[in-house]
C-alpha cells in the first residue's frame, strides 16, 4: 500500500472517530453546550484538559523552534508547564466554586459591571482568534504534505472537520473528542520518538535518550549535537541567551496560560470546586508525557537533519542535491522546505551564514550563502521519514498533528462562541432568548468565528507557536490581572478592573502591531521585526509581563481614586475564597 493511501486511512479513520463521537454526544441544551452539564469526571476532564491545551504549537510547532535554536527555546515549556501550575493553585477552584459558564460572566458578576463583561469578552475574542489562527496554521502544515494539497486546501478541510463536530456537540461532544484526540496524539508523537531514541542512543525512553550516549560517536548526546552546530557556524545547543528575555518570555507564557478562557472553562465542567483541582493534577501528568518528549525529539531531530546533509560529517562535502533522500523530496512540494543552489556546485550547503565567524571558513570552503530553508512546523512531521521509520508511523503522526490542531481549536471557537452567544447575546443584548434560540446562536457564532479564524489563518505572522506565544501575550496582560484581583483583592471596583484590563490588552496590542501589522496583515507593520527596533529589546512575544503590570497599576490606581466596592460584593470575594462549602459548588 503506498503511502498517500495509507496516511488517508489512518487520517480519515481518527475523523471517523471524533465525528462518531460528536453524533453520540450531541448537546441538546445549553448546559451541555457551554459546560457538559458539570458532570464530566476529572481524569476525563484531564486527558480532554491536555488534549485542548496540546495544540499544533505543542505537537507541530514546539520541538521544531527547540530544534532550531536550542536550549533557549526551552523557554516554551517552562512557561506553558509553569502556567498549569498557577492555574491550579490560583485561579480553577474559585472559578469553579463560582460556579459560572464563562469568564467574561464571573468578570461582570464579580466586578458588578456590564461595562467590564464587554471588555473581557472583547478580550477573549482577541485571544482566541490570534491563538486559533496558530492550529489553523498547523492543520494546514499537517494536510499539505499528509493528504498532498495545498496548505489553504488543508485550511478548509480542517475548518470543515472541526465545524462538524464543535457546533453539533458544544462542551460536551468537545470534551470526549478530545480523550479521543488525547489519545490519538501521545501514541502518534512517541511511536516515533522511541523509534529515533533507539537509534541515535540505544535507549527507548526518549527522555532519558537526549542525556545518554549517542551510540555512533561514542559521545554524549548533546555534546555530539553541540560540535556539529557549532562546525556549522551555528551556537552551540546548550548556549543561553538574554537572562532578561528568557524571564520575561517565559512569564508571560506562565501569567498568559494561567488566563486562557478555552482552558479556564474545562474547569467549568466537574461536578465539584475538588475535581477542578484534580483535573488540573491530571492534566499536569498527561501534558507532561508529551512536555518530557518534546525536547529529545528537538534535539534528535536537528542532529538527524544535519547527518542527512553531511552523511561524511560537517567537516566532509555536502549531500548533492540530485541524491537526497526522498523525505526532502516530499517536503518540497509544500514549499516549506526549498533549496537554491547559490554556488552552482550541485550540493546542499547548510550552515549559519549570518555569523561573521564563519564567514571565513565558508569561503574556503567555496561556500556562497546557506541555500536550505526549512520551516521549523515540519521537523515533528517530517521526523519519522527522515529516520526512515515505517509507513504507518509517518501516518499516525499524520493523525496525531491534527488531533492535536483540531482539539485545541474546537476549544477555543467554544470560548469565543459562549461570550458571544452567552454573554452578550442573552445576559446583555436579548435576555429574553429562549433556549432553543441560545443554543442556535451559539452555533451560528462559533461557525462564524471558525470562518474569521481559518482567513486569518492563511497568512499566519509566524510559526504556529510563534503566533500561540502572542495569544499568550494578549491573555497575560488583558484576562490574567482581572481574574487574580477579583479573586484576591476585594478592594478593586469596577472602574479599576475595566481600565486595566483596556490599558492592559491596548497596550500589548499595538506593542504587537507595530513589529507584525496591523491585525497581523503582512505589510501592515510600523517598523521592521528586528531586536535592533524592539523596546528595551523586549521582542513582541515577550512583551505580555509589561502588559500585565500596566493593567495592574492601572486598575489599583484607579480603584484607590474611586468608590470601593459594595459590601455584598466585598463579601461574594471572601465566599469564593473561603474553604466553607467548597464540596456544594454554587449552580449557574
Amino acid at each position: 500500500m503506498d503511502q498517500y493511501t495509507l496516511n488517508l486511512l489512518i487520517v480519515g479513520a481518527s475523523f471517523a472517530l471524533y465525528i462518531g463521537i460528536a453524533i453520540w454526544s450531541r448537546a441538546g441544551s445549553t448546559a451541555e453546550f457551554y459546560a457538559a452539564n458539570r458532570g464530566v469526571n476529572p481524569v476525563m476532564n484531564g486527558m480532554a484538559t491536555a488534549a485542548d491545551w496540546m495544540s499544533a504549537a505543542s505537537f507541530i510547532s514546539m520541538a521544531g523552534l527547540i530544534a532550531g535554536v536550542g536550549y533557549i527555546n526551552s523557554t516554551y515549556l517552562m512557561g506553558w508547564t509553569g502556567g498549569y501550575v498557577l492555574l491550579a493553585l490560583l485561579l480553577a477552584p474559585y472559578l469553579r466554586k463560582f460556579g459560572k459558564y464563562t469568564v467574561p460572566q464571573f468578570i461582570g458578576d464579580r466586578f458588578y459591571s456590564q461595562t467590564a463583561r464587554l471588555v473581557a469578552v472583547v478580550c477573549l475574542i482577541i485571544i482566541s482568534i490570534t491563538y486559533v489562527i496558530g492550529q489553523m496554521t498547523g492543520a494546514g502544515v499537517a494536510f499539505s504534505r499528509f493528504l498532498e494539497v495545498e496548505g489553504s486546501t488543508g485550511l478548509w478541510i480542517a475548518s470543515a472537520v472541526v465545524f462538524v463536530y464543535a457546533v453539533l456537540g458544544g462542551m460536551k461532544g468537545i470534551t470526549y473528542t478530545q480523550v479521543a484526540q488525547y489519545v490519538v496524539l501521545i501514541i502518534a508523537y512517541s511511536i516515533p520518538a522511541i523509534f529515533i531514541s533507539m537509534q541515535l542512543t540505544g535507549n527507548p525512553l526518549p527522555w532519558l535518550g537526549l542525556f545518554s550516549t549517542h551510540t555512533e560517536s561514542g559521545l554524549p548526546l548533546l555534546q555530539k549535537l553541540d560540535q556539529v552546530v557549532t562546525d556549522l557556524g551555528f551556537n552551540a545547543y546548550t548556549a543561553q541567551g538574554s537572562m532578561l528575555n528568557m524571564t520575561l518570555f517565559t512569564l508571560s507564557l506562565m501569567i498568559g496560560t494561567a488566563g486562557l478562557p478555552h482552558v479556564i472553562i474545562r474547569f467549568f465542567t466537574v461536578p465539584k470546586v475538588a475535581d477542578a483541582r484534580w483535573s488540573a493534577g491530571w492534566a499536569l501528568v498527561f501534558i507532561a508525557l508529551l512536555y518530557l518528549t518534546a525536547p529529545a525529539v528537538g534535539a534528535m531531530a536537528r542532529l538527524n537533519i544535519i547527518n542527512t546533509i553531511f552523511p561524511g560529517g560537517p567537516q566532509a562535502e555536502a549531500v548533492l542535491y540530485d541524491d537526497r533522500p526522498d523525505w526532502m523530496r516530499n517536503w518540497e512540494v509544500t514549499g516549506l522546505l526549498k533549496f537554491e543552489d547559490k554556488n552552482g556546485d550541485g550540493r546542499i550547503q547548510y550552515y549559519n551564514d549570518a555569523a561573521a565567524g564563519f564567514a571565513e571558513t565558508a569561503a574556503s570552503r567555496g561556500w556562497s550563502g546557506n541555500e536550505l530553508t526549512i520551516n521549523n512546523d515540519i521537523l515533528v512531521l517530517a521526523n519519522p521519514e527522515i529516520a526512515q521509520l515505517p509507513g504507518w508511523v509517518i501516518g499516525l503522526i499524520a493523525a496525531g498533528g491534527l488531533a492535536a490542531a483540531l482539539s485545541t481549536a474546537a476549544g477555543l471557537l467554544l470560548a469565543i462562541s459562549s461570550a458571544i452567544s452567552h454573554d452578550l447575546i442573552k445576559d446583555w443584548l436579548k435576555p429574553g432568548i429562549s433556549e432553543a434560540g441560545e443554543l442556535m446562536t451559539a452555533r451560528v457564532a462559533m461557525a462564524g468565528a471558525i470562518l474569521v479564524a481559518t482567513l486569518l489563518g492563511l497568512n499566519p505572522p509566524g510559526f504556529a507557536a510563534q503566533t500561540v506565544a502572542l495569544a499568550f501575550g494578549l491573555a497575560a496582560a488583558s484576562i490574567f490581572p482581572a481574574l487574580m484581583m477579583g479573586i484576591f483583592s476585594k478592594r478593586i471596583n469596577a472602574a479599576g478592573a475595566t481600565i486595566g484590563m483596556l490599558v492592559g490588552l491596548t497596550v500589548t496590542c499595538l506593542y504587537l502591531f507595530t513589529y507584525l501589522g496591523w491585525f497581523f496583515i503582512p505589510g501592515t507593520n510600523m517598523l521592521e521585526n528586528v531586536a535592533a527596533n524592539y523596546l528595551f529589546g523586549i521582542p513582541p512575544t515577550a512583551f505580555g509581563p509589561i502588559g500585565a503590570l500596566l493593567n495592574f497599576g492601572a486598575a489599583y490606581v484607579i480603584s484607590a481614586m474611586t468608590e470601593a466596592p459594595p459590601r455584598h460584593v466585598q463579601e461574594l470575594v471572601d465566599s469564593v475564597r473561603v474553604p466553607r462549602g467548597a464540596g456544594a459548588a454554587t449552580s449557574h
